[in-house]
């Protein structure tokens, strides 16, 4: 199977939502990716912890894959999240989403029964995955402040040695962790950042990428440090940079409401999410403009 190339930025998108029926609005998702699409982003994550999988039924996902692949063009990539409890399970939504045009899963570990989640039982699961899968596998080391469980570097290199495992996504945030990651997997394993605050710091440790919450905010501005990273200009990303911590920190760190209330205030679709997340109040909502602002992304008058 060819090395899929996951250098640059990949947007997890979020899901969105009729405010009256609670069915999906692919209207308003297809018209988010256009926007997102208009800059250099390498592609566009479905189905992550941003677009609320965990909320969707297997039918729904279906129907948000389809709806995307007709509008990313051939030289950026769709990638699915299909994580589940079971194996059987994620084999089944690994199919699906290849049914669907994608060109690369990205499987969150199964965390329900942690305590049952040895090496030896991830390994297991991750190698059948693999092995069944028609498109390649991207490990997700899930936020930690969500229900999931937290790899061993040791894992890491296990995993990463499995044949269609190709990388990892590491949102934990730590520059030390994700730099045990880098050093611990073979050449050609791809590491991806998932944290924007971490995010320059991370390509210059050797991640090749990110997969970043924040560029659903600021697509340019994450894209543009790669970009920078990469021209050998560490001053310009480290600008930049400085505008997208904060915007990480503060608007991201709100969860799944924060970032779709910033997508409202940025004119795009962002809605409610879904029960029984609740929206924003109103001086959450003022607090995500004001970040806005500060990252010179929203302009009052």
């Amino acid at each position: 199977m060819t090395q899929l190339d996951l250098s640059g930025v990949l947007v997890p998108t979020t899901t969105p939502f009729d405010p009256v029926t609670g069915e999906l609005d692919l209207v308003g998702f297809r018209a988010n990716l256009r926007s997102l699409l208009d800059h250099p982003v390498r592609g566009i994550l479905v189905g992550g912890s941003t677009g609320e999988a965990v909320l969707l039924d297997e039918e729904e996902r279906g129907r948000l894959l389809e709806g995307a692949r007709d509008v990313i063009p051939d030289d950026r990539i769709l990638v699915a999240g299909t994580g589940a409890e079971s194996t059987r399970s994620t084999i089944h939504l690994c199919a699906m989403a290849a049914d669907n045009g994608v060109d690369a899963v990205l499987v969150q570990p199964p965390a329900f029964y942690r305590g049952a989640m040895n090496d030896r039982a991830l390994i297991t699961h991750y190698a059948a995955v693999a092995e069944a899968s028609p498109v390649p596998v991207i490990l997700y080391q899930v936020p930690l402040r969500l229900s999931t469980l937290e790899f061993a570097t040791s894992l890491v290199s296990e995993l990463s040695r499995i044949d269609n495992v190709v990388g990892i996504k590491d949102s934990r945030g730590s520059l030390e962790l994700l730099g045990e990651l880098i050093t611990a997997t073979p050449e050609g394993f791809q590491v991806l950042a998932g944290s924007g605050a971490a995010f320059y710091g991370a390509l210059s440790l050797g991640a090749v990428g990110g997969i970043l919450a924040v560029a659903n905010l600021d697509p340019a501005g994450s894209a543009a440090i790669h970009t920078e990273v990469c021209a050998g200009n560490s001053a310009g990303a480290g600008k930049i940079q400085e505008r997208i911590g904060p915007l990480h920190t503060g608007v991201v760190g709100l969860g799944v409401p924060g970032i779709k209330a910033g997508l409202d205030l940025l004119g795009l679709r962002g809605g409610p999410p879904r029960q029984p997340l609740h929206p924003l109040d109103d001086s959450g909502r003022a607090a995500v403009a004001g970040f806005l602002e500060k990252a010179d992304l929203l302009v009052t008058t």
